[in-house]
C-alpha cells in the first residue's frame, strides 16, 4: 500500500514538472540514460542465467551488456543461446536509441544557446515582416482618403 502511495506522488511530481517546465531533452536524456543503465544491470545478470557457460560471471554478462549497448561489441564474448541473442538484439536497438537521444539534447543544447545569443532568426523575421505590414496598412489608408478627398471634390 506504502509502495503505491509513492508510485503515486512520483507520478504526481514527474506530471507536475512537466506542466510547469516542460520536457527538456536534457531531462529526457536524463531518463533514457538512467533505463539503459539499469538495464545493462539488468540484461547482464539475465545473460548469466540464460547462458551461464558463456557469461561466467555476472560481471562478464554486465560488460557483454554495456558493450552491447553503446553498440561498441568488441566479439570477446557472444550469446550461443537464441535468448541470449534475443536480448542482444533488443540492447542494440535500444543502444541506438540511447546514442540518438543523447545526440539530439547535446544538439538542442547547443541550438538553444545560439538562439539566446543571436535571437530566434523566425521571430526576428516575424518582427520586420509585421513593421512592413503596418507601413503598407498605413500607406493604403492614405491613398484610401486621397481617393475619398478626389470624390467629393
Amino acid at each position: 500500500m506504502a509502495k503505491d502511495s509513492r508510485l503515486e506522488r512520483l507520478e504526481t511530481w514527474i506530471e507536475a514538472r512537466i506542466e510547469r517546465a516542460g520536457l527538456r531533452p536534457r531531462d529526457a536524456a536524463y531518463v533514457i540514460a538512467s533505463f539503459w543503465a539499469l538495464a545493462v544491470v539488468v540484461f547482464g545478470v539475465l545473460q548469466r542465467i540464460v547462458d551461464p557457460k558463456t557469461f561466467t560471471s555476472v560481471w562478464l554478462g554486465m560488460w557483454w551488456a554495456l558493450q552491447t549497448v553503446t553498440t561498441v561489441g568488441y566479439g570477446d564474448v557472444v550469446p550461443d543461446q537464441a535468448t541470449g541473442k534475443a536480448i542482444a538484439a533488443f540492447l542494440m536497438l535500444g543502444g541506438l536509441s540511447l546514442i540518438a537521444v543523447l545526440t539530439a539534447a547535446v544538439t538542442s543544447g547547443f541550438v538553444a544557446r545560439a538562439q539566446r545569443v543571436r535571437g530566434d532568426p523566425v521571430a526576428q523575421k516575424l518582427d520586420v515582416l509585421a513593421e512592413e505590414l503596418k507601413a503598407v496598412r498605413a500607406e493604403l489608408e492614405r491613398l484610401r482618403s486621397r481617393i475619398d478627398t478626389y470624390r467629393s471634390d
